[in-house]
């Protein structure tokens, strides 16, 4: 492959190297695109060891600036473990992500190359529970709250005012839910500015309204009911499933609780990752595309964010995804949802070089993603730890 500048230029056996050129031998490794996390919250790391209230308890006690140096870190363990591009999908303070997007673009931290919703428009309440009058200011901090289609249309536009480059929106948060006709406005005003859509849904009614409004994703769709599945091939809308590993059940035994409620906590746990799975399995079977997204907001302990990130992608494989369509949900599928795909997602000519090297076939074993000895991205070599071997 031959590198000019932040591109590819030709790749292939047999070429005729410039006089001049730094070579790279990266030995026995399989080379891939850069991955793309097209759901992901880097200015947002909960500890849910530590008795806090999760991401209200994150919003009231840190400001966005301090946020936005917390995702500049994260940002640097995505980078690491190969992610080179996520879409950041809310809940970064007021345009956090935007501000560490430029940081990177800037050149002033390393990160992946980002594509930021800015905050996430939604019904009252966002996604917090029911707050007490002096404590519901702290709900714009993260969303913008719309009621009628004026409103969503203005929220749209004070989006890409604000430097978005997609917009994310909340459908449903358990205590109201967007209407099918504010849902139209806002794919319309942000499908006229060229800017996907991307639907957080979690209920049956949710999923429909979003699908029927056009959305370019459904994020997480856990109950993906059937009457939705033809609907969603026949507009080409993505699954973006957030499904975790059966493994993480098991960090139930670190919570406070009886050995009972622990038990149960453990089973319910399995109970869903299972019916996500299900559900993805029948997406996949239908011909849903699938681009591939973490929604790593917690800590992991023993793991990086990118790591723990990576580690999702790998979890599609309990769910009976191939090797070779997790791939695909994580480079060319989410290129494209990302409307990058002229310029990331796969390894040719004129593309950007971003790229990562791993040991050995992830095609054969997917858990090769683990094993990242080399990252390139925009043609700037960002980690070799060929010397640490």
């Amino acid at each position: 492959m031959l590198i000019e500048g932040s591109s590819i230029q030709t790749v292939g056996s047999g070429l005729s190297i410039p006089s001049g050129t730094r070579v790279l031998d990266l030995g026995d490794v399989t080379l891939l695109p850069g991955l793309i996390d097209a759901h992901s919250h880097l200015l947002l790391d909960v500890d849910t060891e530590s008795g806090d209230d999760g991401m209200l308890t994150t919003i009231a006690r840190s400001s966005t600036a301090e946020r936005a140096l917390l995702g500049a870190k994260l940002g640097r363990e995505m980078l690491e473990a190969g992610v080179t591009t996520v879409r950041d999908v809310g809940n970064s303070g007021v345009n956090g992500d935007v501000a560490l997007r430029n940081a990177i673009q800037r050149g002033w931290v390393q990160g992946p190359r980002i594509s930021a919703c800015t905050r996430a428009l939604a019904p009252h309440g966002g996604q917090f529970p029911t707050l007490q009058p002096p404590a519901q200011p702290l709900i714009e901090q993260e969303y913008v709250t719309v009621s009628g289609v004026e409103e969503a249309r203005r929220a749209v536009r004070q989006a890409i005012a604000d430097g978005a480059d997609c917009i994310k929106v909340i459908v449903d948060n358990g205590h109201n839910a967007l209407s099918v006709e504010e849902l139209k406005v806002i794919v319309e005003e942000a499908h006229r500015r060229k800017r996907p859509v991307a639907a957080h849904t979690t209920i049956d009614e949710s999923i429909r309204a979003a699908v029927q409004a056009g959305v370019d994703s459904i994020e997480h769709g856990y109950s993906l009911p059937d009457d939705v599945v033809a609907p969603m091939v026949r507009k080409r809308i993505f699954l973006v499933p957030t499904d975790s590993w059966l493994e993480v059940c098991d960090s139930f035994e670190t919570q406070e609780g009886t050995a009972e409620r622990q038990r149960q906590m453990k089973e319910r746990c399995r109970r869903n990752i299972t019916r996500a799975h299900d559900r993805l399995r029948r997406a996949v079977a239908a011909g849903i595309r699938v681009a591939a997204g973490s929604d790593m907001y917690i800590v992991m302990p023993g793991l990086t964010r990118g790591q723990a990130s990576v580690k999702g992608f790998i979890a599609y494989a309990e769910a009976g995804l191939k090797p070779v369509d997790i791939l695909r949900a994580a480079t060319v599928n989410a290129a494209e949802l990302l409307r990058m795909q002229d310029q990331l997602g796969s390894l040719e000519p004129n593309k950007l070089a971003d790229l990562i090297a791993v040991e050995g076939d992830p095609l054969k074993d997917i858990h090769a993603l683990k094993q990242v000895r080399f990252v390139m991205k925009d043609g700037q070599v960002v980690l070799d730890a060929r010397a640490r071997k």
